[in-house]
């Protein structure tokens, strides 16, 4: 056994179990998103009416419907499959962008310091002052639903975290002796920043970031069941269970398989993202 396998299996059995359990569900599921039109039993937008509303394991000329069937009688399996693949698009792509935007306004407002820092800074304290789940709606009704405008408005109304820690870090790590020698040999701003600072500020940003992935999810969720988000037909796990809550007494797999799953992969990302945050900084951990 090589030096990286030994070093690689001595740091598996210093992760908890649990850990390494919810890493496992969250594999899965982003595994399952990924390949859905492999994995999927039936194309998700399918109407079969003879099949309406069908309970788990509903069977119909041979086929099964193992997670039985929405209101227009779809493969819920599929459906949710393939609201997966939006849930994660959508928290990724919109983590990736409130990361840029709030990540550079940040160490701008750290480096330059003065009237940048102030606008910069008054700027978050009024976009935090605002509910971000209402600012999202309100943007969303203003633009309209889709699935770029979504990704816009999730990531440009959560930027203002971003900005607030990398703020507080870059103040840190500025006045640090090898920055200083930095300024002295020449180094432009850009460069300093993006060469110096971010790397040494990275590991709180990180965490930042795993906590607004799963609120993403939820954010996506939510918005799709009030339906400003994903639209019809395109499946969603938030605009299933906003279907499936008329249905509920008759249907209530339409809203219990999407919530589940739902469940399951904020639950994961949040139990990675504490650990996470416990071996960055050790400080945080409860005693």
């Amino acid at each position: 056994m090589t030096f990286a396998a030994l070093t690689i299996g001595n740091r598996l059995r210093r992760v908890p179990l649990s850990v390494l359990l919810v890493a496992f569900i969250l594999l899965v599921i982003v595994l399952l998103a990924a390949f859905a039109p492999w994995v999927a039993p039936a194309d998700p937008n399918k109407q079969t009416l003879l099949a309406r509303l069908k309970p788990p394991g509903f069977e119909l000329r041979g086929f099964t419907y193992w997670l039985g069937t929405d209101d227009l009688g779809r493969d819920l399996l599929s459906r949710t499959l393939y609201g997966a693949r939006v849930s994660l698009s959508v928290a990724v792509l919109s983590v990736v962008v409130s990361t840029l935007v709030g990540v550079t306004l940040g160490m701008l407002a750290g480096w330059f310091r003065g009237k940048v820092e102030i606008a910069i800074m008054r700027l978050v304290d009024i976009m935090m002052s605002i509910p971000a789940i209402l600012l999202a709606v309100l943007t969303v009704a203003v633009l309209g639903p889709g699935f770029l405008k979504l990704v816009l408005v999730l990531g440009l109304t959560r930027w203002p975290r971003y900005t607030r820690v990398t703020y507080a870090q870059t103040l840190q790590v500025a006045n640090l002796p090898f920055i200083k020698a930095s300024e002295l040999a020449g180094a432009g701003a850009a460069r300093i920043l993006f060469h110096h600072v971010l790397p040494n500020i990275a590991g709180p940003i990180l965490i930042v970031a795993t906590a607004e992935f799963g609120l993403m999810i939820l954010m996506e969720a939510g918005l799709s069941f009030l339906g400003l988000g994903i639209q019809p037909p395109a499946a969603s796990w938030g605009s299933i269970m906003s279907v499936g809550r008329e249905y509920l007494e008759r249907a209530w797999w339409m809203v219990a398989f999407p919530g589940a799953c739902l469940f399951l992969l904020v639950f994961s990302v949040n139990v990675l993202g504490d650990w996470l945050r416990d071996e960055i900084d050790p400080r945080s951990r409860v005693r």
